[in-house]
């Protein structure tokens, strides 16, 4: 873990975790920054996304709100060949185009950093 206060990225319980954990900002900052220990990874595109990658969306164009991992992957080229996990609203193998957004971004898991 990566215990650096505000940036890092840490889960020691639900009161003392980073704020990458549930904060999709602080998360996507944390994956494309970081040199150091933990998860390291690059925006990438739709086809080049891989399972155990990100995806975040945007319900309003603007600012992006929700983090799903992508979980199984049937057709890289459509959204409805891609799914994913959630938390929110516990959801798992969901096709992300049961989702209403405006934009996403694609986050590619690189490496992680020891």
């Amino acid at each position: 873990m990566n215990y650096t206060k505000d940036i890092g990225w840490y889960y020691i319980n639900g009161n003392n975790k980073s704020p990458s954990w549930s904060g999709v900002e602080y998360l996507y900052k944390f994956l494309i920054h970081n040199q150091g220990v933990g998860p390291q990874a690059t925006e990438t595109i739709q086809n080049k996304i891989e399972i155990g990658d990100i995806a975040q969306l945007s319900f309003d164009g603007i600012k992006f709100a929700h983090t799903l991992v992508i979980v199984n992957i049937e057709n890289k080229y459509t959204k409805s060949g891609i799914q994913i996990a959630s938390h929110t609203l516990d959801s798992f193998n969901k096709s992300i185009s049961e989702y209403t957004f405006q934009k996403i971004r694609w986050i590619h898991i690189e490496r992680v950093g020891i």
